[in-house]
């Protein structure tokens, strides 16, 4: 097995490593009635959103685009049907990545990713659930908290969270409880704004998050967006801020990781999750 493979299984069964999940996770997630494949990466989101139109070069390039200038053409309401149709109305069934990550039973859990899967892991356990939010109007604070208790949802504020419960924190939104989503250019501008005001993590969380290691699976950096979530998200690493997964790098992702001090391990996350079962087994 390859040695960082090694340390990081150990890391994270000794609960000292943050999972940041990205969109490659999704990829071989399929409906059951239907037999579709989750659209996981940006230009699968694109298609499935114009019905299989390809848009322009341009707006094919990034999801956010795509979404900005639908939402301009159709609405806001346009956007969040779309999301809540296909994230939640396709029966998808956790994927054996979301098994594991749920079965380590960590403290601290990003999903970058728009669908409920793992939350549908998380419903035999009391959590907390953080959802990213954009546009508001009459605060700053670009999150939402809810608690799992008792098989349901609650919304509850700061001061009555139960800093024992592990967190999962969806920046990104979720259908569930409620459709929440940053989508289009214009949530993203407002979500990294208040992000890096300090307005988009709740204040426990920033403790928590204090000398973190983080271990990104199925996450690309490419694109802006991406990058400057991630570095508001991670602030406060540790110095050695953690690992990334990423099979065959580009030169930008590279230098991303060099600059957060993040390992470049150039490998599938999959062989990752290969390691951890031949370990059970």
């Amino acid at each position: 097995m390859n040695n960082s493979l090694e340390a990081i299984l150990a890391q994270l069964k000794a609960g000292n490593v943050v999972p940041y999940l990205g969109p490659g996770i999704l990829n071989g997630v399929i409906a059951p009635a239907t037999q579709k494949p989750v659209p996981a990466e940006s230009e699968s989101l694109i298609l499935a959103m114009t019905g299989g139109t390809p848009m322009s070069p341009r707006l094919m390039y990034e999801f956010s685009r795509a979404a900005m200038h639908l939402e301009n053409k159709k609405g806001r309401s346009f956007i969040e049907r779309f999301l809540t149709q296909t994230y939640g109305g396709e029966g998808w069934t956790p994927a054996p990545i979301h098994r594991w990550i749920a079965a380590l039973n960590l403290p601290y859990v990003i999903d970058y990713n728009r669908d409920s899967l793992l939350q549908q892991c998380y419903a035999d356990r009391a959590h907390t659930l953080i959802v990213g939010c954009a546009r508001l109007t009459g605060t700053h604070y670009r999150f939402e908290i809810y608690e799992w208790q008792n098989g349901a949802y609650r919304a509850i504020g700061q001061d009555q969270v139960d800093t024992s419960l592990p967190i999962l924190f969806k920046p990104l939104g979720t259908p569930i409880p409620k459709p929440t989503y940053i989508a289009s250019d214009a949530d993203f501008v407002d979500y990294i704004t208040e992000l890096m005001g300090g307005f988009a993590v709740p204040g426990w969380v920033k403790l928590k998050r204090r000398d973190q290691r983080y271990l990104f699976l199925g996450m690309r950096f490419n694109r802006d967006t991406e990058r400057m979530v991630m570095s508001d998200l991670i602030y406060d690493a540790a110095p050695d801020a953690g690992w990334a997964l990423i099979n065959e790098p580009t030169q930008k992702e590279r230098k991303i990781c060099a600059k957060k001090s993040l390992e470049l391990v150039e490998a599938d996350w999959t062989e990752l999750l290969n390691a951890a079962s031949s370990q059970i087994a």
